[in-house]
């Protein structure tokens, strides 16, 4: 079989399709033929392990074996299931993630206590595929850090993008009123996916809005503390999920800590966290998706024989939706 692997950390130029062993099903195990698969910002810090944080997990001056594939979250049909495995067959189409890598395969074994369901059929694989890890990300934030309420108002800063598409979606189908920021050709996305206002960050700067927030959800981490907190009511609270990859150490977690050094001494709640995909999540995102509440907006799709391209666009940072590779 195919899969996209790599020896060394670079730019996507480093990433070579090989042919690789089909994987050996376990007892607990499904084997998926993989149909499409998502890339995420998570592949490129590993493929260019940067920030170096990344080299404490995939190593130091080259990348250790187990670390030499990408993608995190896919759709496709079962081939084979492990002798213990109940809840799948021969057949099924599936979605979901893999914590360790390597959707971006032709064939991939998952534990049946993954974050991997049968895929909603009103999504076809290239949306599913895009689900797993962008919508758990925007879930968790939502819910988990940010602790909306119906009635609540969110702003979405980078409502264009992965995540910020989900936000928007899973924010609107919790009751909450929903402000997303995108750059103008964006704009029409966002407002068709449920943001009651859409702000033109090129045009009008959200952080001097008389407006103020529950929730402010920062994805883009273009703006300072100081300015996202005016925007922020006395006991709102913001949730920094993405930045600038800004340092060679931490990267865009730098954001993270400066916020939470900075909760102490201040009257709004600042919170950052790393997302994990769980099958419990992933249900509920299937809900949604399954009521017509989320659908998974798609901006580009590759092949894998290009999946360095797919790579290299979203690196770029204009993504509008999910970059997808097909398989």
């Amino acid at each position: 079989m195919k899969a996209i692997k790599f020896d060394r950390y670079g730019s996507p130029d480093v990433l070579e399709l090989r042919d690789v062993e089909v994987p050996t099903v376990g007892d607990d195990e499904l084997l998926v033929r993989v149909r499409a698969a998502s890339v995420n910002p998570l592949d490129w810090h590993f493929m260019r392990g940067m920030p170096y944080l990344v080299r404490v997990l995939a190593g130091a001056s080259r990348p250790r074996p187990s670390a030499r594939k990408l993608g995190a979250d896919m759709a496709g049909s079962v081939e084979a299931v492990g002798k213990n495995v109940t809840e799948f067959a021969p057949g099924d189409e599936v979605f979901g993630g893999l914590e360790e890598r390597g959707t971006l395969a032709e064939c991939i074994t998952i534990s049946q206590t993954a974050a991997v369901l049968h895929k909603p059929a009103r999504l076809t694989f290239e949306q599913a595929a895009g689900v797993s890890v962008a919508g758990c990300t925007a879930l968790q934030a939502l819910r988990d850090k940010g602790h909306v309420r119906p009635g609540h108002k969110v702003l979405v800063n980078g409502a264009s993008g992965g995540v910020g598409t989900f936000a928007v979606q899973i924010a609107k189908a919790l009751g909450c009123e929903v402000t997303g920021v995108c750059s103008e050709r964006n704009a029409a996305m966002v407002a068709g996916i449920g943001a009651d206002k859409v702000m033109d960050y090129t045009r009008e700067d959200f952080t001097k809005s008389e407006q103020q927030y529950d929730l402010l959800l920062d994805i883009a981490g273009n703006r300072t503390l100081s300015e996202t907190r005016r925007v922020l009511r006395a006991k709102g609270t913001l949730v920094c999920v993405g930045g600038p990859n800004k340092g060679n150490w931490i990267g865009p977690l730098s954001r993270t800590l400066k916020a939470v050094v900075l909760t102490p001494v201040v009257s709004q709640r600042m919170a950052g966290f790393l997302a994990h995909q769980t099958k419990a999540d992933l249900t509920r995102l299937r809900e949604f998706i399954e009521s017509g509440a989320v659908t998974s907006v798609i901006d580009r799709t590759y092949p894998l024989t290009q999946a360095a391209d797919a790579l290299r666009y979203l690196e770029a940072g204009h993504a509008s939706g999910k970059v997808i590779v097909t398989i």
